[in-house]
C-alpha cells in the first residue's frame, strides 16, 4: 500500500469524523431527547449516536469516491 493510498484514506476518515461530529452536535442534538444527547466526559448513548453518524458519513464518502474513481477509470479507457 502506497503512501498516497494511506493519506487518501486518512483524509476521508478525518472529513467523516469532523463533519459527522458537527452534524451530530449542531443539527441532531437540539432535536434529541435528553437521553440521546452526549454528556461531556461520559460514555453514553449520545456518543454511540455520534459514532454512528460518523460511520455512515464515512461509508457515503467511500461510496462516492469508489463511484468517482470507477467512472474516471472507464472514461480514460474510452479515450484511447
Amino acid at each position: 500500500m502506497s503512501n498516497k493510498c494511506v493519506l487518501r484514506r486518512l483524509l476521508k476518515q478525518l472529513i467523516a469524523v469532523v463533519v459527522g461530529s458537527l452534524l451530530y452536535f449542531f443539527v441532531l442534538t437540539p432535536h434529541l431527547p435528553p437521553g440521546g444527547r452526549h454528556q461531556p466526559f461520559r460514555i453514553d448513548v449520545g456518543l454511540l449516536l455520534n459514532a454512528w453518524v460518523c460511520l455512515v458519513l464515512y461509508g457515503a464518502i467511500e461510496w462516492v469516491d469508489h463511484k468517482w474513481r470507477r467512472k474516471g477509470a472507464t472514461g480514460e479507457g474510452r479515450k484511447r
